[in-house]
């Protein structure tokens, strides 16, 4: 939904009043029998863009500049994100453009065929209490220094209906939570290699604040690195879990599932 919707208001922006745009969807030819191999079309016949932007409009804060583009507003961050998204889901994302003839956009994914079985009205509800819905709703502080990661976290959220406040290193987390009145946040995801103060320092003086939530707020450390080690130190600074960035969704659903049978500390994944 949100690769979509950042590339259509993307044709939206840029096509002029009059213009056409187009989302077109077709099944491939695949000898998987588990995936099928979809290809989605978005293209325009609007402005489009040069052959030196083109190269560069998957990379964070890339726009391009023109009387027309600098009236329209925009983080810059849109098709980096849109990118991040499709990789995630293993799929690949190619643009072809000219100026003055518009840009057609092709993502390709392979997505998993819904098995053709009866499952029990038990199954449903068990399924549906556990991992699916488990973050809907909840109101979740962010540790993340780097802009790009911050923005694909908040989007990956939101998509599963949490609010996200997001801050750039350790201190400003400890300040935000301090500040925060009790129940105002379910959780906190952080990241643990940032500036000012890493994740592991804040965790610890979250632990020791004076804040009603301090020895009970799930915290979850997330990093590049999953080695041992690296699990052992999270679980030494108080944390109830780690897992390894990029946060896969479904494994953070888990984890939070997880904290919430086990009254505390969880598995280390």
């Amino acid at each position: 939904m949100q690769i979509f919707s950042n590339l259509l208001s993307n044709a939206i922006k840029y096509t002029q009043e009059g213009g056409i745009i187009q989302f077109i969807a077709e099944e491939s030819e695949t000898n998987s029998s588990t995936y099928g191999k979809y290809h989605f079309i978005v293209s325009d016949n609007g402005m489009g863009m040069s052959a030196d932007f083109k190269e560069t409009i998957f990379d964070a804060f890339t726009r391009a500049e023109s009387s027309v583009t600098n009236k329209i507003q925009g983080t810059g961050l849109g098709m980096a994100i849109t990118k991040n998204l499709v990789e995630s889901m293993g799929g690949t994302i190619e643009v072809e453009s000219e100026p003055n003839h518009g840009s057609s956009f092709e993502v390709i994914l392979n997505l998993k065929i819904v098995e053709n079985r009866v499952v029990s009205s038990t199954e449903q509800i068990e399924m549906h209490e556990t991992d699916s819905d488990i973050l809907d709703g909840m109101r979740i502080l962010c540790a993340e220094d780097n802009e790009l990661n911050a923005e694909i976290l908040m989007e990956l959220l939101k998509l599963e209906g949490a609010e996200c406040t997001i801050c750039e290193n350790g201190k400003r987390i400890l300040e935000a939570f301090e500040q925060s009145v009790p129940g105002e946040y379910d959780m906190i995801l952080m990241d643990v290699q940032m500036p000012v103060m890493n994740g592991y320092e804040a965790t610890k003086a979250i632990r020791r604040s004076s804040h009603e939530q301090a020895k009970t707020i799930p915290i979850i450390a997330m990093t590049a690195n999953a080695f041992s080690e690296d699990m052992q130190h999270s679980l030494a600074a108080g944390m109830n879990a780690h897992i390894s960035k990029p946060v896969d969704m479904k494994l953070l659903k888990k984890t939070i599932r997880n904290i919430k049978l086990g009254g505390g500390r969880s598995p280390i994944y």
